[in-house]
């Protein structure tokens, strides 16, 4: 590991500062940004340790939703009870994602802004345009199973790896953040994550020394929430194909709410708003999930090997839609 300063912040807007010049990181759980720094995947300058801010509550909202601090562990934010009784869905989610070990030290921020599993973006000795802007895209030709069929280009397909950023797309969160200069902006997690076109290196819009502080959940949304996920093992993986969905039906088994958010297979945690609005207001007969498969995946590409995707996605979202349409039967 190459020599770095350490800063340990004490106050919000001198941890920002601390972090906005060229090679500085912020630190909070380190799970993910320590593992790359063991590989020299990135090698900061300046590690600024955010660890004692005042980030760590969960707090309703005038609005009748919840706050959330940044530096909330997983395992704190699984097991909140608003959480658990109002937004099921991202609890499942956050449980599915990794070890409990992991989900003590990992934090809500962070979780955010994990890098891709993707084999060459680790495999330092390998090209790769996320890790070396301009070297090359070798998983297109070589192992891509696990990798992205939504939101590629031909510079990058690497997936993105979050479970909870996927049942947090589903909520429609918004990340409140503090940049350098003090001050602050509300971003919608639908516009936070970059698609990586030409620039697959840069994969959020955040600026240099701007943190995420907190996070905004809207009031909870009726009907059953899920939280399903594809994977090589039972144990703890990264997803081949997920999704968090929220569905509710009227009496006549009619589809009245569908929220659908994918994971696994987007450069980015996936939602088409309309491959809901397709199922809305049908029966959720198979013609009808069929037709929302198909505007899901129009532009979907596999690489050879993650071909699959494709089809386990259109088994994933019936098997999500008819469970659905029996529970509310039952």
């Amino acid at each position: 590991m190459k020599r770095f300063d350490y800063v340990r912040a004490s106050e919000l807007t001198p941890a920002c500062k601390a972090a906005s010049v060229e090679g500085a990181a912020f630190i909070g759980g380190g799970t993910n940004l320590l593992d790359l720094m063991k590989f020299e995947i990135e090698t900061p300058i300046k590690l600024v340790d955010i660890t004692q801010l005042e980030l760590k509550q969960v707090e309703p909202t005038e609005a009748g939703g919840l706050r959330i601090g940044a530096l909330v562990t997983n395992s704190d934010l699984a097991a909140h009870p608003s959480v658990i009784e109002n937004y099921p869905v991202l609890s499942r989610a956050i449980l599915a994602g990794a070890t409990g070990q992991l989900r003590n030290k990992a934090t809500t921020g962070g979780n955010f802004l994990q890098r891709t599993r993707c084999y060459y973006f680790y495999q330092t000795d390998s090209p790769c345009n996320k890790r070396n802007p301009g070297s090359g895209c070798p998983a297109i030709d070589g192992e891509n199973r696990s990798l992205a069929i939504l939101g590629t280009s031909e510079h990058c397909i690497a997936q993105h790896p979050s479970d909870m950023a996927v049942a947090m797309r589903v909520l429609d969160a918004t990340l409140e953040t503090q940049k350098a200069d003090g001050s602050t902006r509300q971003i919608a997690i639908k516009d936070f994550y970059q698609l990586p076109k030409d620039t697959p290196h840069i994969e959020t819009v955040l600026e240099a020394g701007e943190m995420i502080t907190h996070i905004i959940l809207p009031p909870p949304t009726a009907g059953m929430h899920t939280y399903d996920k594809i994977r090589d093992r039972a144990s703890y993986a990264f997803a081949l194909v997920s999704c968090a969905a929220v569905i509710d039906a009227d009496e006549t088994g009619t589809l009245t709410t569908v929220r659908l958010a994918f994971g696994g297979i987007g450069t980015q945690p996936w939602r088409n708003e309309a491959v809901e609005d397709a199922l809305v207001g049908t029966k959720g007969g198979i013609p009808d999930i069929v037709h929302a498969a198909n505007i899901l995946l129009e532009q979907a590409q596999g690489w050879g090997q993650n071909d699959f995707k494709i089809t386990l996605t259109r088994r994933l979202l019936k098997q999500i839609i008819q469970r659905a349409l029996a529970a509310k039967d039952a």
